[in-house]
């Protein structure tokens, strides 16, 4: 297999498994499927790890990342506050 078919097939399942965190984050259905929506909240993020309080907030959804995919929650958490 060609270097750009194996990059290419990488990319692709990366692109797959970070589709799969927004579903099973909820977001999808949260948002009713609205794409400039969980655009907006994904540049929200990435403005809020580039802020000062960056490392802090890396931290923090970090820890509440690991918490979920280890514990199995995460998925379908509609209207839940942790």
């Amino acid at each position: 297999m060609r270097t750009w078919q194996v990059e290419r097939r990488k990319r692709t399942r990366q692109l797959i498994e970070l589709g799969g965190l927004v579903l099973k984050a909820g977001i999808v259905e949260l948002t009713n499927d609205d794409r400039a929506v969980i655009y907006g909240a994904m540049l929200w993020i990435a403005a809020k790890l580039q802020s000062q309080e960056g490392e802090h907030a890396r931290e923090l959804l970090g820890a509440k990342g690991k918490q979920a995919l280890n514990t199995g929650r995460g998925e379908k958490r509609h209207g839940q506050r942790t």
